[in-house]
């Protein structure tokens, strides 16, 4: 599989699993447009890693928390070069339940979550033309599986999956619009991989990062015929 002279844009792309995209893309021979918000030194030693590879690599800072911002900074950058895959990876995660949610804590996880996807798909599209091009949207198995937990993190991924399945007619047959759900991939950032996690997990397991690696370029690369697809990479985790 290669993806020479392409380029991706990946939100997110600074640390965890956005930096394991953009990486994976980049070994795969694409050109990547960096996106973080808050982590100029972990953009800057992934970009590093991404250059190594032979690829050029463009660091872009925006604070999704605040959508006015995104289509006046980034339009720009759609209007100067061509762009063929834009990921939709960054996301904010908090462990807030319904009655202790704030109306901060909810427009928060909305901006970033559904906002933010939404405004880069419209400049995406829209700049794209008639050409080729794909969206993949990062999910979570909460959201077609939902709990009592993670209260406006689910709504916002779940409106996302519906976005997704939307974007999928709107933007047919040029654009395909698809999205990985995931589960126990990495551990929480707080470094305690906590071994409940997996306890309802059918496949017993975390992911090998690997899985995540042909999951993600399967689809960059793989059949244009497949649009409106929610992937679940979660080793069943949303069947229980």
């Amino acid at each position: 599989m290669t993806l020479k002279n392409k380029t991706i844009f990946i939100t997110g792309g600074a640390r965890r699993l956005g930096r394991h995209f953009a990486l994976t893309a980049a070994k795969a021979g694409a050109n990547i447009i960096l996106h973080h918000s808050h982590s100029p030194e972990e953009a800057q030693q992934t970009a590093n890693e991404i250059e190594k590879l032979g690829v050029k690599c463009q660091i872009l800072n925006v604070d999704f928390a605040n959508p006015e911002d995104i289509s006046a900074e980034l339009g720009i950058i759609f209007e100067n070069q061509p762009i063929d895959c834009l990921v939709n990876n960054a996301a904010i995660f908090e462990p807030v339940k319904f009655p202790e949610t704030t109306l901060q804590q909810w427009q928060e996880h909305i901006n970033i979550n559904l906002t933010a996807p939404f405004l880069l798909s419209q400049l995406f599209a829209a700049h794209l033309g008639q050409k080729e091009g794909r969206i993949i949207n990062i999910l979570d198995w909460r959201a077609l599986r939902p709990g009592r937990d993670h209260f406006p993190y689910t709504i916002s991924k779940a409106a996302l999956a519906t976005m997704t399945e939307t974007l999928a007619l709107n933007l047919a047959p040029n654009i395909q619009v698809n999205a990985l759900a995931l589960g126990a991939i990495l551990p929480p950032s707080d470094g305690n991989k906590d071994e409940n996690i997996i306890r309802q997990v059918p496949a017993n397991r975390w992911a090998d990062i690997d899985e995540l690696s042909q999951a993600f370029l399967f689809l960059l690369d793989g059949p244009r015929y497949i649009t409106g697809e929610i992937i679940h990479l979660d080793g069943g985790r949303h069947l229980v």
